[in-house]
């Protein structure tokens, strides 16, 4: 539960001895000397916790290409800057602190079931463009030459969709980052396709620039962007809940084809 005044935020579990806020401090306390966006500081609150409420509006990709191009740039660099800083956490340390696999972390195994659920749940309702998509989207997996296992675990936060950016839109600036809920030690491909689900792929070309991680992980973020819509529209269809169905509405959809490398001239 959350509860906002003008000045701060309390969080509460949902259910008594939950331990996902326990978990989202030990995060919160490994990243915070080391980030250069402010995140929430976490604060004892009864069961819960209280922290500032942190300035800026979610940010969105209409909002941000309409910036000018410095403005642009620095949001880019406070991105990649961002992540290289969060990516660079010791695993190890983390472990030590009690920092469990993120939310998002899913075995090779996991993506071929996914793909049977699309096939059984999914073709029924879709057109044949849209069962080539998910077939091409998979192929890879099924082709044996994507391997979603072949990483190193770093820190992620797992759920980096545009709008857990907080941005200071008459500034041109970043003010934040929130929601380290499902944070943890997971793929650092995670992170970057929520970055082309949400701003495209062009605009993560900008953010490799200051983060070398992305480039080593294309492939697998590319997978991951595509399989989040997957996923979403499997939860909708299930849960009758039609806000599933919703939740990609203005993002970019610009991810690159498997195998487009960035030093070709893009192709879309």
């Amino acid at each position: 539960m959350v509860i906002v005044n003008e000045a701060l935020v309390f969080r509460f579990p949902r259910r008594p001895g939950g331990q996902a806020l326990a978990h989202e401090s030990r995060v919160l306390k490994l990243l915070t000397p080391r980030r250069s966006l402010a995140v929430p500081a976490f604060e004892p609150c009864g069961d819960g916790v209280a922290y500032p409420l942190l300035p800026g509006e979610p940010l969105n990709q209409g909002r941000l290409l309409s910036l000018d191009p410095a403005a642009q740039e620095y949001i880019a660099w406070q991105i990649g800057t961002f992540l290289r800083q969060m990516h660079a956490v010791d695993a190890d340390a983390a472990r030590q602190a009690g920092v469990e696999p993120a939310g998002s972390v899913r075995s090779q195994r996991d993506w071929e079931e996914l793909y049977q659920q699309a096939q059984l749940e999914l073709f029924p309702l879709l057109g044949r463009d849209g069962q080539d998509w998910i077939h091409s989207l998979f192929a890879p997996l099924s082709g044996g030459w994507l391997d979603m296992e072949a990483y190193e675990p770093v820190l992620v936060h797992g759920d980096l969709a545009p709008y857990h950016f907080l941005c200071d839109y008459p500034a041109g600036r970043l003010s934040g980052v929130l929601d380290f809920g499902t944070a943890g030690l997971g793929d650092p491909a995670d992170d970057y396709a929520n970055v082309i689900a949400g701003l495209g792929e062009r605009f993560l070309r900008r953010v490799a620039r200051y983060d070398p991680g992305v480039e080593p992980a294309l492939e697998r973020a590319r997978f991951r962007a595509g399989a989040l819509e997957v996923w979403w529209a499997l939860n909708g269809l299930r849960s009758g809940d039609p806000s599933w169905f919703l939740v990609h509405l203005g993002r970019a959809r610009d991810a690159g084809p498997y195998g487009l490398r960035w030093e070709d001239p893009p192709a879309w």
